[in-house]
């Protein structure tokens, strides 16, 4: 019983460690994209985008 409850325990840290990490890659990558809003290049394109995500109006 006890393997079993440090074996949940430890899953448990693993996944709060990912979801933090995840939240603040997000962050990160979102704060990046925001800098670059409305900018563009010589060319006329946008510098940032969220290419690959999913969600309304994207």
């Amino acid at each position: 019983m006890a393997n079993s409850k440090k074996l949940t325990d430890r899953r448990d840290r693993e996944g709060r460690r990912r979801r933090m990490l995840a939240a603040a890659f997000e962050t990160e990558v979102n704060q990046y994209l925001a800098e670059l809003a409305g900018k563009k290049d010589e060319r006329g394109y946008r510098l940032g985008s969220a290419t690959g995500t999913t969600g309304p109006g994207l």
